[in-house]
């Protein structure tokens, strides 16, 4: 092709630029909290743009979970791990799972979700059990002086009411309840982890351990905090962008914000199990 240039004539040349590969990415799912459907807890209701953005933005390498979690609920945990875990077989994209201070119950719930996963020396994983706690006020009412009045259709419908003296029946219905819940958990847990577990030690009666001892354990495969890990994996010019639930700058009305100061004391006294 000729262009002519004031007066002359030349020769357009098209240049061409070396491809140049870009740096590997591992995009990151940040998982900091308690899991409860109540605003500010982690659900997979709010947790789903998020998650979904990690497995196709840019097309990763990998999709790394940073977890900090004492649990919650065993609902929620599983449709978490759920999601992740199906995301993970479409897209063919490996899952490592870190954990900083802990990853108990719950927590470890989402961390199974992972293909391997690395802790810190002091965390606490594990807990693999179910609980359920409340408060009987059935003596506190009586010694005041006060009746409590409660009609159902259904000899059920009240159990487990906390004004009313601790019924049997009752209690080993929600023990039968926990059960299920807690072979499910075990079901996620082998299925995830597989022969990595110790045999030698039971794992699935509620006890946690440090980091170090799980490694050993089999319910993480190594001492590793995020970032070094996935340059080690990944190289030294790895991106690692940060996706997350969006969290509500102003909480505008009463019940919101009634409901936010619930949850926080529902999150603190799962935190305060593990002395954090």
């Amino acid at each position: 092709m000729f262009v002519r240039m004031g007066g002359f004539t030349s020769m357009s040349m098209t240049v061409r630029i070396p491809f140049r590969k870009s740096a590997p990415r591992v995009n990151v799912i940040r998982l900091n909290g308690a899991i409860m459907t109540r605003q500010g807890g982690l659900n997979d209701q709010s947790l789903a743009p998020a998650i979904e953005r990690a497995f196709s933005k840019g097309k990763p390498s990998a999709v790394a979970l940073s977890i900090n979690s004492p649990g919650g609920s065993p609902v929620q945990s599983s449709l978490i791990a759920a999601r992740i875990t199906r995301l993970a077989a479409e897209k063919e994209v490996p899952v490592y799972a870190f954990v900083e201070d802990v990853a108990a119950s719950g927590g470890y719930w989402l961390a199974c979700a992972a293909d391997k996963i690395f802790v810190d020396t002091s965390s606490i994983v594990g807990s693999i059990g179910v609980i359920s706690a409340g408060f009987g006020f059935d003596q506190f009412i009586s010694k005041h002086g006060i009746e409590r009045r409660v009609y159902t259709s259904g000899k059920s419908k009240s159990q487990m009411d906390p004004f009313r003296p601790e019924n049997p029946e009752d209690v080993a219905r929600i023990k039968a309840l926990q059960e299920d819940i807690h072979e499910a958990f075990i079901a996620h847990v082998t299925a995830s982890r597989a022969e990595r577990l110790s045999k030698e030690v039971e794992l699935f009666d509620g006890a946690f351990w440090t980091g170090v001892k799980g490694v050993d354990l089999g319910l993480a495969d190594g001492i590793g905090h995020l970032v070094p890990k996935m340059k080690e994996i990944y190289g030294d010019k790895v991106r690692l962008p940060v996706f997350g639930p969006k969290r509500p700058l102003l909480r505008r009305f009463g019940a919101q914000l009634a409901s936010g100061l619930t949850s926080q004391v529902e999150e603190q006294a799962l935190w305060a199990r593990f002395g954090l």
